[in-house]
C-alpha cells in the first residue's frame, strides 16, 4: 500500500521591534539575562499591556506579503495554561480574530511550482529562555514578551521538500520586509510540523504528529523525510501511529519520542480583558502596506531589468544587507552592472577574507559608487581605480580628494596625448610597418609604450582610438 503525507506548519517568527509586544522594555539579542525586563513582564500588580504599534504594522506587511484577508480590527485573547515561562501564567495571543486569514503563497520544487494555502497569521507574545541543568532551570525574562506573529499553513504540504522550500519562502519573506532577521540558530524563527499519513485516494485524515522545534531548513526536510518513513512502516506493519510530540535528533537524523498526546489541551481562551478592541483605519493598513520595503522576488525583477544578468542578480539578493548597500551605490548614477561586481567580486573579497559583515564594511556605498564613475568617466585607470579603492579601505576617504592626492588622474587632453604619441611613433618605425601589414597587434605594442612613458597615466581608450587614427593618417 502506498501513503500520501499530509504536512502543516506552524511558523514563529520573532518580531525586529525596538520594545517587547505590550511593554516598553527594550529587545535586544545577546544582552545579560533579566536586564531587558520591566515590572510587566514580571506581572507586577497594578501593570497594564500597551500594544505595540511596529508590532502591528509588521504584522500587515506580512499578511500583505502572504496575500492575506487582514481584519481592520485588532483583538486580543488570553491562553491559560501554565506557563512556567511566563510569570502572570497566562500568553496573551489572537485566537478567535487572528490579524490575517486565508492566504497562500507558492513555492518552486523539483516537480514544478506549487501554490500552499495559508489559513491564518496572529500575534502573540514570547516566552522567557529556559536554561536547563541538572539539578535545576534558570530562566531568563529577556525574552518574555518579545512580539511575534505564528504562520499556520494548511496541510497542503506532501514531502519533505515542499515543507523546507515552503519555510525558506516565509523566512525570505520577513527578512527582506525587515519585520525579522529569520536566524534559526537564534531562534528568530522557529517551526513546528504536524504530518500524519493516509492510503493514498483517501480523503480522510490519519493520526498525526508533531515535530517540535526544528532549527534549520535542512532539517525540517530530514525530519519529514524520516517521519514518513517511520509512520509508513507503522502502518505496513498494520499497527496504529499514536498521537505524538517528537524532536529531530541531529546525532541520529531520526525523530524522537519526547510525550504521548491523549485529549487536546484546554487552554480556556477569553478575549483579554486589559485591551480593548483597537479599530485600524484604512488609512494606516495601506500606509503600513505602501511603506513596505521590497520583497525579494521583487528586487530580482528589478536588478533583471536595470541589465544584471540572472546570476549577479541571484547573488545579491542571497544577501538583503548586501543589496541595500548594492541600491545605495547605484544612487551615485554609476552603471547598475560595474556597481554589481565591484560588489560581487571586490566587496565580498573583503568581507570573506575580514570575516566581517557588510554592515561593518568601511567603504560607504556612495564613495564606491563614486569611485566607479571616475572609472567610467576615464578619470582613473581600472588598474587606479583598486589603488584608490585599497586606500579607501583605511578611512573611506573620498574617492577623487584620494585620486588628486595619489596623482592617479589620467592623462586625457588630447594635445597632450598626441605629442606622447607621436614621439613613440618616431621611436618605434617598425610598429608603423607592422600595423600597415594588417599586425593588429602593433596598437597594443605602441599603447603599452606610452603607458610606460606617462607612468599608466594615459586615458586607455582615447589613446588606443589616438593611436588608430594617427597610424591611419600615415
Amino acid at each position: 500500500m502506498n501513503f500520501e503525507a499530509v504536512i502543516g506548519l506552524e511558523i514563529h517568527v520573532e518580531m525586529k521591534t525596538k520594545s517587547k509586544m505590550f511593554s516598553n522594555a527594550p529587545v535586544s539579542f545577546g544582552d545579560d539575562p533579566n536586564t531587558n525586563v520591566v515590572p510587566l513582564d514580571m506581572a507586577y500588580p497594578g501593570t497594564m499591556p500597551v500594544v505595540n504599534k511596529q508590532a502591528v504594522i509588521n504584522a500587515i506587511r506580512v499578511c500583505h506579503a502572504l496575500n492575506m484577508e487582514i481584519d481592520h480590527e485588532l483583538w486580543f485573547d488570553r491562553k491559560n495554561y501554565f506557563y512556567s515561562d511566563l510569570p502572570k501564567g497566562f500568553q496573551i495571543t489572537q485566537q478567535f480574530r487572528p490579524i490575517g486569514k486565508e492566504g497562500f503563497l507558492t513555492i518552486q520544487t523539483s516537480q514544478g511550482e506549487k501554490r500552499i494555502n495559508i489559513e491564518r497569521l496572529h500575534m502573540e507574545e514570547d516566552t522567557c529562555k529556559q536554561l536547563h541543568s541538572w539539578d535545576c532551570t534558570l530562566l531568563d525574562y529577556n525574552r518574555a514578551g518579545i512580539p511575534l506573529v505564528e504562520i499556520v499553513s494548511k496541510p497542503d504540504l506532501r514531502s519533505g521538500e515542499e515543507a523546507m522550500k515552503y519555510a525558506e519562502k516565509i523566512r525570505s519573506i520577513v527578512y527582506f520586509l525587515d519585520v525579522s532577521d529569520g536566524k534559526m540558530e537564534e531562534g528568530s524563527l522557529r517551526c513546528d510540523v504536524n504530518i500524519s499519513l493516509r492510503p493514498i485516494g483517501s480523503e480522510k485524515y490519519g493520526t498525526k504528529v508533531e515535530i517540535k522545534n526544528l532549527n534549520s531548513f535542512v532539517n525540517i526536510q530530514k525530519a519529514v523525510d524520516f517521519e514518513i518513513k517511520r509512520q509508513s512502516q507503522i502502518l505496513l506493519a498494520g499497527k496504529e501511529v499514536r498521537q505524538e510530540t517528537r524532536r529531530f535528533d541531529e546525532a541520529t537524523k531520526q525523530t524522537v519520542l519526547m510525550r504521548v498526546k491523549t485529549d487536546a489541551v484546554d487552554y480556556k481562551y477569553f478575549v483579554e480583558p486589559n485591551i480593548t478592541p483597537i479599530k485600524l483605519s484604512d488609512e494606516f493598513v495601506e500606509a503600513a502596506i505602501k511603506s513596505s520595503p521590497e520583497l525579494a522576488g521583487v528586487k530580482l525583477a528589478r536588478y533583471l531589468a536595470m541589465g544584471l544578468n540572472d546570476y549577479d542578480s541571484n547573488t545579491l539578493i542571497s544577501n538583503k544587507e548586501i543589496c541595500d548597500y548594492y541600491d545605495k551605490a547605484c544612487e551615485s548614477g554609476a552603471n547598475p552592472k560595474l556597481v554589481a561586481n565591484w560588489v560581487i567580486v571586490d566587496v565580498q573579497a573583503i568581507l570573506n577574507k575580514d570575516g566581517i559583515s557588510i554592515k561593518d564594511f568601511k567603504v560607504s556605498p556612495s564613495h564606491l559608487g563614486k569611485l566607479i564613475q571616475l572609472i567610467e568617466q576615464g578619470k582613473v585607470s581600472n588598474k587606479q581605480g583598486r589603488e584608490i579603492f585599497v586606500k579607501m579601505l583605511e578611512n573611506d576617504e573620498d574617492p577623487e580628494a584620494l585620486m588628486k592626492k595619489m596623482g592617479t588622474t589620467l592623462i586625457s587632453d588630447e594635445k597632450e596625448l598626441m605629442n606622447v604619441i607621436n614621439e613613440v611613433l618616431e621611436n618605434n618605425p617598425q610598429a608603423i610597418v607592422d600595423y600597415k601589414e594588417g599586425k593588429d597587434r602593433a596598437v597594443g605594442f605602441l599603447v603599452g609604450q606610452i603607458m610606460k612613458k606617462t607612468q599608466g597615466k594615459a586615458n586607455p581608450a582615447l589613446t588606443n582610438k589616438l593611436i588608430v587614427e594617427e597610424l591611419k593618417r600615415r
